[in-house]
C-alpha cells in the first residue's frame, strides 16, 4: 500500500488514493477537512526531495502557478513544504484528458477542435501575460470537463520567460509536440507554446501527428529539419483558413509564427465568426526553414531519403546524425562570431567617418548660420483620439486623414468602465508638436477590451463554501440565499444566478441558493425595531435564540452606534432556521470638534478673576467671602470630563476593523475571529479570503475585558483584549 494513503498533511489534507505519476511527482486525490472539499495533491518524488536544487525548482514552479487565476487553467489552492516533504494542492478536475477524448472519439470536427483550441490559447494568453511559459503543451495536459470546457493542467515544468531551457528527459517524453528551438535546446519564449498548440490542432483535425519515429531523438530531428504534410493533404475537409492558422503557428522560423497568444486568438475568433475568411499570409514564407536548416521544401530528413511518417534510424545513424547537428550548430556559431567581428570593425570605420562628417556639419552651421532657414520644420497639431470608437470606419480614416502619423499596433486592455473598442489612451497625447520635413510621428493607441469576462462554472451541487471560494478567487462577489430542500443535503448549492457557463464581468454579484436540508424547523422572525431600540449585541442574542444568523451592514446615521435600523425579513414572517438575516446598524453620528467655549481652560491659564480687588487665589485656595477667614487650602482636582456612554468601561463599544492577512500568505486564507466575553466564547467571523482581494473587515461590539482571538487556516495567529484590538 502507498505510504501516503491515509496520511494527514498539515493536519488538513487527508490522502485518499493515488491518481497518477508525473515526471517529478506523485498526484493524489485528497480531502481538505478545513473546507470539506476534494482536492488533488502533488507530492515531490523521494529521489528529488533529497535534492535541494530540485526542491527549490519545485517550490518556485508551484509559487509561479499559484499566481495564475483563469477559468481555463487548473487552479492551485495551496503550496506547502516541510523538512522532508514538498507538495502543492490543486483543483480536482472531474473530466478526462484531451488525449483520452481523442482516443475515444477519433477524428474531431473542425468546430469541436476550434472550440478546444480557443480555450487553450486563452489560458496561455493569461499565463504569458504573467511571464510564465507552459513548455509542455500536449493533449495529455489538457483536461476536458463534462460541460465541454477546457482546463490546461500541469504547469509543473513552467518557468519564468527569462530562463533558458534544454532538451531534458522530461521534454523527450513530449517530443511529438515540442518546437524546433526546444529540440535544439535553444532559448524559447511564448511562441514555443503556440507551436505546440498548432501540433495539437493538427492532431485533432487529422488524427495523426505531424512527425513520428522510432525514438524521441529521431522525432526531435524531424522537428528541426523537416516539414510535415499540410493538414488538408491529410484531411481535405479542413477549412483553408483553419489550415493557415495551423501552418502559421507551426512555422519553423520564430519570426514567422504568431508573435503572441493574443494574435493567434484573434485569428481563431475571426475564423469562428466567418469560416470562409481568407488570411493574407505567404505560405512559402511560413514554410521557410529556420537558420541552419536546409532550404529544400521537402518532408524528409536530409540524407535520409525517407518520409516523415514512420522514419527509422538505427542507433549508429542516429548518433551520427546528432553529431552532425551539433557540428553544424558549432560551425554556425563560429561563423556568426566571425561575422560579428567583421561587423564591429566595419562599424568602427563607419562611426569614424560619421564623426568627421558631424564635426564638419557643425562648422558649416556655425559659419553659414542664416543659410539654414526654418522652412525645414513645421508645427503639427496632433489630434485627440481618446473617447472615439476604434471601428472599421475610424481605421479607414487613419490613412487618409492623418498622413503625418504612423500608427503602431494598438494596446488592448481590459477596462471596467469603457466599452469594448473605445480608445482610452494615446501616446503621444494631443497638442502641437514641431517636426522636421518628411518626418512621421509614431502614434500608439490603447483600446478598451471592455470588462474582463469570467465564464461561470456549474456550481450547482457543490459545497457552498467551495462555490463561494471559486467565485471570490475569480473576482466575483457572492450573495447567499438559503432555502429548505427535501432531497439536496444541507449547505449544498441548489441554484445560481447568473447560471452556469454564462460570461459575466469581474466584480459581478452572483447569487447562490444554498440548501438548508429537509428537516428544518420554521420560526417567526422577531421584531428588532419595536417597541424599544435594539442594539447589535441584543440583536445577536435574539437571533441566536431563534437559530437565525445575523449579517450586519454598517451604514452612516446620526443614531447611536450599533443601533438596529432595519431588518431584511419583516417581523412575524415564518422562515427556516439557519436563515441569514441582513441587519443594518448605525455607525454612529460623525465626530464634532468642540467649540472654544466648550473647552475647559488649560492648567497653565489663570482662572477668571473672582476675588475682591481683582486678586486671584493661588492654586489650591478658595477666595473667602467678605468678613470670613480664608479656609484651609484644598487639593486641586482636574475638571470633570464627560465621557460618551459608548466608551465608558461599564458599557459596550462597537468598533470596525480591517484584519491584516499574514505577509507570506499565498492564494487564499481561511480567517476566523472568536470573542470571549459576557456571552461566552463564540465565533463572530468565518470566511475564506483571497490575499489579492480587499482586506476582510469585521464589526465587533464588546467590553474592554473581552478577549479577541484571530485564526488563519486553523492556526491561532494573535490574541488581544477588546480594548487593544
Amino acid at each position: 500500500m502507498d505510504k501516503y494513503i491515509g496520511k494527514m498533511l498539515d493536519n488538513r489534507y487527508e490522502i485518499l488514493e493515488i491518481m497518477g505519476i508525473g515526471g517529478m511527482a506523485y498526484v493524489y486525490k485528497a480531502r481538505c477537512h478545513l473546507l470539506n472539499r476534494l482536492v488533488a495533491v502533488k507530492i515531490l518524488k523521494e529521489e528529488y526531495a533529497s535534492d535541494a536544487d530540485f526542491r527549490r525548482r519545485f517550490h518556485a514552479e508551484s509559487q509561479a502557478v499559484a499566481m495564475l487565476g483563469h477559468p481555463n487553467i487548473v487552479a492551485v489552492y495551496d503550496v506547502s513544504r516541510t523538512t522532508d516533504l514538498e507538495y502543492i494542492v490543486m483543483e480536482l478536475i472531474d473530466g478526462i484528458t484531451l488525449k483520452q477524448y481523442m482516443q475515444k472519439k477519433g477524428l474531431l470536427s473542425w468546430r469541436e477542435a476550434l472550440h478546444f483550441a480557443i480555450q487553450i490559447v486563452k489560458a496561455l494568453s493569461h499565463a504569458h501575460g504573467r511571464g510564465i511559459i507552459h513548455r509542455d503543451i500536449k493533449p495529455h495536459n489538457i483536461m476536458i470537463l463534462r460541460d465541454g470546457s477546457v482546463k490546461v493542467a500541469d504547469f509543473g515544468i513552467a518557468r519564468f520567460a527569462s530562463k533558458q531551457n534544454t532538451l531534458t528527459q522530461e521534454a523527450l517524453g513530449s517530443v511529438h509536440y515540442i518546437s524546433p528551438e526546444q529540440a535544439r535546446g535553444s532559448h524559447i519564449d511564448a511562441r514555443s507554446d503556440l507551436y505546440s498548440v498548432g501540433v495539437v490542432l493538427y492532431e485533432m483535425l487529422t488524427e495523426k501527428l505531424p512527425f513520428e519515429g522510432d525514438s524521441p531523438v529521431s522525432v526531435a530531428l524531424q522537428h528541426i529539419n523537416s516539414l510535415p504534410l499540410t493538414p488538408r493533404e491529410v484531411n481535405p475537409e479542413i477549412p483553408e483558413a483553419l489550415e493557415m492558422i495551423i501552418i502559421k503557428a507551426m512555422a519553423p522560423k520564430l519570426t514567422q509564427r504568431y508573435a503572441s497568444a493574443e494574435d493567434m486568438l484573434r485569428d481563431l475568433e475571426e475564423f469562428r465568426k466567418n469560416p470562409s475568411i481568407s488570411f493574407e499570409y505567404d505560405v512559402s514564407e511560413l514554410k521557410t526553414p529556420s537558420d541552419g536548416q536546409t532550404d529544400e521544401p521537402t518532408r524528409s530528413l536530409p540524407g535520409g531519403g525517407v518520409r516523415s511518417s514512420g522514419i527509422k534510424l538505427d542507433p549508429k545513424s542516429e548518433q551520427e546524425e546528432r553529431k552532425r547537428i551539433r557540428k553544424e550548430m558549432i560551425s554556425e556559431e563560429n561563423h556568426k562570431t566571425r561575422k560579428a567581428s567583421n561587423l564591429i570593425a566595419m562599424l568602427c570605420a563607419v562611426l569614424g567617418v560619421l564623426g568627421l562628417i558631424t564635426v564638419l556639419g557643425f562648422v558649416i552651421v556655425f559659419l553659414v548660420g542664416d543659410a539654414i532657414t526654418d522652412d525645414e520644420t513645421s508645427d503639427i497639431d496632433i489630434p485627440n483620439f481618446i473617447g472615439q470608437d476604434y471601428n472599421s470606419e475610424f481605421i479607414d480614416s487613419l490613412l487618409t486623414d492623418y498622413p503625418f502619423l504612423r500608427f503602431t499596433e494598438p494596446i488592448i486592455e481590459y477596462h471596467e468602465v469603457h466599452p469594448i473598442n473605445r480608445i482610452i489612451d494615446q501616446d503621444p497625447r494631443s497638442g502641437t508638436r514641431g517636426v522636421e520635413a518628411d518626418e512621421n510621428i509614431e502614434m500608439t493607441l490603447t483600446i478598451s477590451a471592455g470588462p474582463e469576462m469570467i465564464v461561470l462554472e456549474n456550481l450547482i451541487g457543490r459545497d457552498a463554501n467551495d462555490a463561494q471560494l471559486w467565485l471570490t478567487e475569480h473576482g466575483l462577489r457572492v450573495f447567499k440565499v438559503q432555502e429548505k430542500h427535501d432531497t439536496v443535503p444541507r449547505d449544498s448549492v441548489i441554484g445560481m444566478e447568473p447560471g452556469p457557463n454564462e460570461a459575466v464581468p469581474k466584480n459581478t454579484e452572483v447569487t447562490l441558493v444554498v440548501s438548508l436540508g429537509k428537516d428544518v424547523m420554521e420560526v417567526a422572525m422577531p421584531d428588532l425595531l419595536n417597541p424599544n431600540p435594539v442594539y447589535q449585541e441584543i440583536a445577536i442574542s435574539t437571533l441566536a435564540h431563534y437559530n437565525l444568523v445575523a449579517n450586519f451592514i454598517t451604514v452612516p446615521s446620526d443614531e447611536p452606534a450599533g443601533l438596529v435600523l432595519s431588518q431584511s425579513v419583516p417581523a412575524g414572517t415564518m422562515i427556516p432556521e439557519g436563515t441569514i438575516i441582513d441587519i443594518e446598524i448605525s455607525e454612529g453620528p460623525p465626530e464634532v470638534s468642540p467649540s472654544p467655549e466648550d473647552v475647559p481652560p488649560s492648567p497653565e491659564e489663570p482662572p477668571p478673576d473672582v476675588s475682591p480687588g481683582g486678586e486671584q487665589p493661588s492654586p489650591g485656595e478658595v477666595s473667602p467671602l467678605p468678613g470670613e477667614e480664608s479656609p484651609p487650602p484644598v487639593e486641586e482636582s482636574p475638571p470633570p470630563v464627560e465621557e460618551s456612554p459608548a466608551e465608558t468601561p461599564e458599557g459596550p463599544r462597537t468598533v470596525t476593523k480591517q484584519i491584516q492577512l499574514p505577509p507570506d500568505a499565498v492564494g487564499t486564507v481561511h480567517v476566523e475571529v472568536w470573542q470571549d466575553g459576557v456571552d461566552g466564547l463564540r465565533r463572530i467571523f468565518d470566511e475564506v479570503c483571497s490575499v489579492d482581494g480587499p482586506l476582510p473587515t469585521i464589526t465587533i461590539t464588546g467590553y474592554p475585558d473581552d478577549i479577541i482571538k484571530v485564526y488563519f487556516d486553523g492556526q491561532e495567529y494573535y490574541t488581544h483584549s477588546f480594548s487593544e484590538f
